[in-house]
């Protein structure tokens, strides 16, 4: 990913949602203007949900979502169910597409409460409008076709406007001051991406610079130098979390430390719970299950920090037999209660209504959920000291969090 695209998970994500045959599927590829999703009077053509990431004016950068039917049959029906309420936690905005010449159907009632229950903002589009016999719109309805364009502009105007204000949120950029000076820690290892950094660094070197403080970027192994060099006094010092023992070890401890993964939950809205959810390391038993959650899907390499790393340094610490389970991407069980823990990453790939619908249904089920940083960090001993930056989560931190 290049430096100026939007990320994925910083974009408007729009579902497109409703029963079979009621043209999802025409009206994506006619908001859209592009062929994104298969087109045919067959039910069930979508089997799978369809992505595209795209600038679409007014809405900017968006990414638009067509799903499988809701009322789709069978067992495979049942798991395209299953990924449409995926999409749901992913989704800011939720359009219904309701056929207008059969109405609301008791499948689009049922959905119409799953996306309330979701908080999610909705509008129905009242499809194939240019068919006669049609029946009267709901209240509020967007009136469209796909096959003649109608309603189609208008359409993507409400849209426009849905889209929720979001309170302006910083990476690191609210902790420090314009001109500051700031050392980010970036190893790269076997499992770093080649030829580029990793999402969560770049986000926060920008985010860096639009508050006007000075970004150093260095590995790990030349860390020590670099603190070493005339003029060199950080106010801040971020790492990535595999790195933290070193890191720790080598940083003043007058100088403020955090990783990008704490700064990244802070981001996402979940730090809060977080730190509240590592005090279970301390009650592990042998055999407790630990879910592994990742937002992404990338290659995983022979010392992953997800499925290798985690794992090997928890089952040390805490000289328990440990039994890890790991999912990635959209995928996330539904019944999280055969976990003893939940450890998530810092959820840079998913939306923030994603990540946190993650936390509340873990929070339902009463199973602790926490993320990678605030795991490695509670292990390294350099939990209190990474969260001095946010004083108001220090009556949260378990006795020996460093």
């Amino acid at each position: 990913m290049s430096l100026n695209e939007t990320p994925s998970g910083e974009r408007t994500h729009i579902g497109f949602f409703g029963v079979r045959n009621a043209g999802k599927s025409s009206l994506v590829n006619a908001v859209t203007g592009q062929d994104l999703a298969v087109v045919s009077d067959v039910k069930g053509t979508t089997t799978d949900p369809v992505k595209k990431a795209m600038e679409l004016l007014p809405l900017g950068p968006v990414v638009i979502i067509d799903t499988p039917g809701f009322d789709d049959a069978g067992a495979l029906g049942r798991e395209r169910v299953k990924k449409t309420k995926e999409i749901l936690n992913t989704c800011d905005i939720a359009v219904l597409v309701a056929d207008a010449g059969k109405g609301l159907t008791d499948t689009d009632r049922e959905l119409l409460v799953l996306i309330k229950e979701r908080k999610i903002p909705c509008l129905i589009a009242w499809n194939k409008t240019d068919l006669s016999g049609t029946k009267p719109a709901p209240e509020g309805a967007a009136q469209v076709s796909s096959l003649t364009g109608a309603g189609i502009d208008a359409l993507k105007e409400r849209l426009a406007r849905m889209i929720p204000e979001k309170k302006e949120r910083k990476l690191a950029g609210d902790l420090v001051s314009a001109g500051d000076l700031c050392v980010l820690v970036c190893p790269m290892d076997e499992s770093a991406p080649k030829g580029r950094l990793i999402l969560p660094q770049q986000q926060t070197i920008r985010d860096l610079m639009d508050r006007g403080a000075v970004p150093v970027v260095c590995r790990d192994t030349e860390l020590e130098i670099v603190l070493k060099k005339p003029g060199i006094a950080p106010a801040l010092v971020i790492t990535d979390s595999q790195a933290f023992r070193t890191v720790s070890d080598l940083v003043p401890d007058e100088i403020p430390l955090t990783s990008f993964s704490i700064l990244m939950a802070r981001y996402k809205g979940f730090l809060e719970t977080a730190v509240k959810g590592i005090s279970t390391l301390k009650d592990l038993k042998d055999g407790d299950r630990i879910l592994m959650a990742e937002g992404c899907t990338h290659h995983r390499q022979c010392n992953d920090i997800g499925t290798v790393k985690i794992p090997r340094w928890l089952k040390s610490h805490t000289g328990k037999e440990l039994v890890f389970e790991t999912c990635s991407g959209n995928g996330f069980p539904e019944d999280l209660t055969p976990y003893r823990l939940v450890i998530h990453c810092g959820g840079c790939m998913l939306t923030e209504n994603a990540v946190l619908a993650r936390m509340r249904q873990a929070e339902k089920q009463e199973v602790p959920f926490t993320n990678y940083g605030i795991a490695i960090a509670f292990m390294t001993g350099a939990l209190e000291r990474s969260l001095r930056l946010f004083p108001a989560l220090h009556s949260l931190l378990p006795e020996g969090a460093g």
